[in-house]
C-alpha cells in the first residue's frame, strides 16, 4: 500500500468515527435510555458491510447511514432502536446480509424496521411504470405496522437532499419532484414542521435555482430593515411579559424561500407584497403544565393591548390541534409602522411538537426507547384510513397518490354528530364526505343531509362548528357524480371502488346478453364479432361496449346482424368487414408514421445524464405539452414517452411533478439554447381602474414602444373595473417580463399577471 492511499484511509477514518463520535453525543444529550453498546455494535456492523464503497460524492459510503441516524436521533428525537436500524437501513439492501441475519444480530425489532426500508426503497430507480407510487403502497402498508419505517425513510431523503449536488441534473430534478410530491406532505402530516421547509426548500433549490438566489438575495437585502422591525414591535409585548412574570423567549420567524415563492406564484404577487414575511414566535415555560392554554391566551389578551388584533386571523389551534399534532394560538397585530405581523403564542412543549412533530409526544415517556403509544388517536385515525384504501387497491397508481395526497395537505375543520361527537374533517369536505367518514353503507345509501337542521343536498360543503345528520334510503346507489364532487381520500376509494363492481357485474350482463344474442342469430362466437361491433357503434374499447350491452344502452337487432353477416354469401366469412377494417389500420398507420417523421425518438443506449439543448433548428423534434405551455426561458425538464419521443414540461407543470414522482428514470435535463428567432404564444392578465383611452395606452406599450404583435386582446369592464386578457407572440419569457413591467407602469393598471 502506497503513502498517499494509507493517508487517505486514515483521512477517511477519523472522518468516520468524528461523525460516530459526534452521534453518539446527541444520543447521550437526550432523555433515552442509554444504550450506547448496541449503537457501537450496529455502527462497526455497518462499517463492515458497506467497506469500501463510496458514494457519488467521493465520501465513504458508511458517512450516509451516520448522517440518517444523527437526523432520526437529533432532529426527530428518536431513541436507541431507530438509530440502529437507520445505521442498518441499506445492508439489506447493498450487501449480501439478509433480514434474518439482522435479526439473529440485534433481535426482531430492529430486524422489522429494516425490513420495510429496504422493501420501500428497492426498484427505486426501477423500469417499471409507476414505481414510486409502488413503493409508496408498500411504504404507508408497512407504516402502520411501525411508524419509525417513515420517520426513519424521511430522515434518508433529507440527508439525499442535502447531498443532492453531487446527482446528474435529470435525477435532481426526479428526486426534487418526488419529494415536493410525497415526502414533504408526509412530513407535514406527521408534524415534523422543521424537515418539511427543508425538503420544501431544497427541492425549489434544485428545479429553479435562479428563483431561489433571487429570494435568497432580497432576504438578505431585507434582514438589516426586518431586524430593526422586530425589535421595535417585540420591545412593548417583552416590557408588558416581564410585568406578569412569565419566563419566555421571543423568536424572530422568517418565511422561508420556498413558501414566499409559492405565495407569489398562488397570489400572482411580487416578493415586495408579500407581507408576511416576518413572524414571531413567543415561547413559554408554562408554571403548571395543566394551565398551558391559559396563559396562551392571557399572553393573547396582554399584547392585544398593546397592538390592534385583525378580527379575521385569530386561529386557535389549543382545543382542537392539528391533526398533526400541532397547537398553537396565532394572533395577526398591526405594528406601530403600519404592517400586520402575525405572533404565534406557543408552550415550550407545544413547541417541540411543533419542530418534531409525533415523536415529540413519544418523547415524553421519560426513560424508554420511544415506543409510541396506542393512545396517539388522530395519527391511528389516520393510518386507518389508508388501510381502508390500501385493503382496496386502485387499478392506477397514481390515482391512489393523488387520492393520499388529499388527505396529507388538506387543513382541518371540526363537525359535530347529531349526538355532539366531534369528528376532524378535511376542509372543502362535503356532505357525503362526511357519511363516508362515518361508514361506508351509511355514504353509498346517503340521499341528503342536514346541516345545523336545515336540508342540504349531497355536494353540500362543510364548514367548522356544523353539526350534521346524514339521511339515507335503501333505494339510493352510487352515482358515477359523486366522484366529482368528494375530496375525502376515503369516499373517493369507496366510491370508486363500489361503480368497479357494478361496472363489473354490467359487463358480465352485457356478456350474457352479447352471447344470447350471437346464438339466437347462429353467429359464431368469436372476438372479432365484439371488436367489429364495438366499432361500429363508436366505442371505446371492447369493455364500454359490453356495459352499454349490459344496461340496454345498446339494443342489438338486424343492423347488427347485418353488420356481422354481410348480405351475400362472399361477406358472410366476414371478409366484408375485415378487408376496409385492415386497410384502415394500415392507412392509419401510415398518417402516424408521417407525424413522427420530424420527432426525435430516443435510441436505446442514449445518455440520459446529460441536458439536451433545444434549438432554433431542433425544436421541431420535441413535444410541447398544452398544459403548461413552455417558452424559452422556463424552467423546463424533458419526458421520454412511451413512444420514445421527448416531451417538454414546465418544471412546476403539475403533469411534469406527477412524472417526477411515478417515471423518474425517464426525466432529462433541458435546456434552451435559442436566438429570438421563433415566435411563441404567451397570455398576460391585467386588471385595473377603467377609464377612457386605457385600451389605446395598453396597445400603445405592446406593439408601438415594444413592437410586439397583439394575437388576441379581450377586455370585460363591470361598475369602474376591467379584467382583461391579452394573447402575445414573444420570442421568450424575457419579452414577457419586459412587456409586464412597461404595462405596469401604465395609470390606473392595478395588478399584470402571465397566465400561461
Amino acid at each position: 500500500m502506497d503513502e498517499e492511499q494509507m493517508m487517505c484511509e486514515a483521512t477517511d477514518e477519523k472522518l468516520i468515527n468524528d461523525a460516530f463520535q459526534r452521534l453518539l453525543d446527541s444520543y447521550l444529550a437526550s432523555r433515552h435510555r442509554k444504550k450506547v453498546d448496541i449503537i457501537t455494535k450496529a455502527f462497526n456492523f455497518a462499517r463492515q458491510a458497506h467497506k469500501g464503497v463510496r458514494r457519488l460524492s467521493g465520501e465513504p459510503y458508511i458517512m450516509h447511514p451516520i448522517a440518517v441516524a444523527q437526523i432520526a436521533c437529533e432532529e426527530v428525537g428518536l431513541g436507541s432502536t431507530s438509530i440502529c436500524a437507520a445505521l442498518l437501513h441499506d445492508v439489506v439492501e447493498d450487501t449480501d446480509y439478509t433480514t434474518e441475519d439482522i435479526e439473529n444480530i440485534f433481535g426482531a425489532k430492529i430486524a422489522q424496521i429494516v425490513d420495510g426500508l429496504t422493501k420501500i426503497s428497492g426498484g427505486i430507480f426501477g423500469e417499471q411504470a409507476s414505481a414510486q407510487a409502488e413503493n409508496f403502497k408498500k411504504l404507508l402498508l408497512t407504516m402502520s405496522d411501525d411508524i419509525r419505517v417513515i420517520l426513519i425513510k424521511i430522515c434518508d431523503r433529507l440527508h439525499n437532499m442535502r447531498t443532492l449536488e453531487s446527482q446528474p441534473a435529470n435525477k435532481q430534478y426526479k428526486i426534487a419532484g418526488e419529494t415536493l410530491y410525497i415526502y414533504a406532505p408526509l412530513a407535514n402530516r406527521l408534524g415534523l414542521n422543521k424537515i418539511k421547509s427543508e425538503l420544501e426548500n431544497l427541492s425549489f433549490q434544485y428545479e429553479h435555482p435562479e428563483e431561489y438566489n433571487n429570494i435568497k438575495a432580497k432576504l438578505a437585502d431585507t434582514e438589516k430593515s426586518r431586524h430593526e422591525l422586530f425589535d421595535q414591535f417585540t420591545a412593548p409585548i417583552e416590557e408588558a411579559l416581564n410585568q406578569m412574570g412569565v419566563k419566555y423567549e421571543i423568536k424572530e420567524r422568517v418565511k422561508t424561500p420556498y413558501s414566499i415563492w409559492n405565495k407569489m406564484q398562488n397570489k400572482h404577487v411580487t416578493f415586495d407584497e408579500v407581507y408576511d414575511i416576518l413572524a414571531v414566535r413567543i415561547i413559554f415555560t408554562p408554571n403548571k403544565r395543566e394551565e398551558e392554554i391559559n396563559e396562551c391566551f392571557n399572553i393573547y389578551v396582554a399584547i392585544s393591548k398593546i397592538y390592534k388584533s385583525h378580527p379575521d386571523r385569530l386561529r386557535d389551534w389549543l382545543s382542537h390541534p392539528k391533526a398533526n399534532g400541532y397547537q398553537a394560538l396565532h394572533v395577526t397585530l398591526m405594528s406601530k409602522q403600519g404592517r400586520w405581523i402575525e405572533v404565534q403564542i406557543r408552550s415550550d412543549r407545544m413547541n417541540e411538537v411543533a419542530e418534531q412533530g409525533f415523536a415529540a409526544h413519544w418523547k415524553y415517556k421519560e426513560g424508554e426507547d420511544a415506543e409510541y403509544t396506542e393512545d396517539e388517536s388522530e395519527l391511528n385515525d389516520w393510518l386507518r384510513t389508508i388501510k381502508e384504501i390500501l385493503d382496496d387497491p386502485q387499478p392506477d397508481a397514481m390515482d391512489f397518490l393523488d387520492a393520499i395526497k388529499l388527505n396529507l395537505f388538506a387543513t382541518e375543520i371540526f363537525v359535530f354528530t347529531p349526538k355532539g361527537e366531534i369528528k376532524t374533517m378535511p376542509s372543502g369536505c362535503t356532505a357525503l364526505d362526511f357519511a363516508f367518514s362515518i361508514h361506508t353503507f351509511l355514504g353509498s345509501h346517503c340521499i341528503g343531509a342536514k346541516v345545523n337542521h336545515k336540508l342540504v343536498p349531497l355536494s353540500h360543503k362543510l364548514q367548522s362548528g356544523d353539526q350534521v345528520e346524514i339521511l339515507t334510503s335503501k333505494a339510493q346507489h352510487v352515482q358515477p357524480s359523486w366522484i366529482n364532487f368528494v375530496s375525502t381520500a376515503k369516499a373517493k376509494a369507496k366510491i370508486q371502488a363500489i361503480l368497479r363492481r357494478d361496472s363489473r357485474e354490467m359487463q358480465k350482463l352485457g356478456e350474457e346478453r352479447f352471447a344470447e344474442f350471437l346464438k339466437k342469430n347462429n353467429i359464431e362466437s368469436n372476438a372479432n364479432a365484439i371488436d367489429e361491433l364495438t366499432e361500429f357503434h363508436d366505442m371505446r374499447n371492447r369493455e364500454d361496449f359490453l356495459q352499454a350491452v349490459g344496461n340496454k344502452t345498446i339494443l342489438l337487432g338486424e343492423k347488427d346482424v347485418d353488420e356481422l353477416q354481410g348480405k351475400n354469401s362472399n361477406e358472410k366469412s366476414g371478409w366484408r368487414k375485415l378487408v376496409p377494417f385492415l386497410g384502415r389500420g394500415k392507412q392509419k398507420k401510415t398518417v402516424e408514421e408521417e407525424q413522427q417523421q420530424n420527432l426525435f425518438v430516443v435510441p436505446e443506449k442514449f445518455n440520459r445524464k446529460k441536458p439536451i439543448y433545444i434549438t432554433d433548428d431542433n425544436i421541431g423534434q420535441y413535444k410541447f405539452k398544452h398544459c403548461c405551455h413552455p417558452i424559452p426561458g422556463d424552467d423546463v425538464l424533458g419526458f421520454i414517452d412511451g413512444k420514445h419521443q421527448i416531451e417538454i414540461h414546465k418544471r412546476t407543470c403539475p403533469v411534469a411533478t406527477k412524472l417526477k414522482a411515478s417515471f423518474g428514470n425517464r426525466i432529462l435535463d433541458a435546456k434552451w439554447d435559442m436566438h429570438k428567432k421563433l415566435f411563441f404564444n404567451a397570455t398576460v392578465r391585467l386588471q385595473g381602474i377603467d377609464r377612457v383611452g386605457m385600451l389605446l395606452d395598453i396597445s400603445q406599450v405592446i406593439s408601438s414602444q415594444m413592437n410586439v404583435n397583439i394575437h388576441k386582446l379581450t377586455i370585460a369592464s363591470e361598475e369602474g373595473v376591467f379584467d382583461g386578457s391579452v394573447e402575445l407572440r414573444v420570442h421568450d419569457r424575457e419579452d414577457v417580463k419586459d412587456i409586464i413591467d412597461q404595462l405596469k407602469k401604465i395609470p390606473d393598471i392595478q395588478d399584470v399577471t402571465q397566465i400561461k
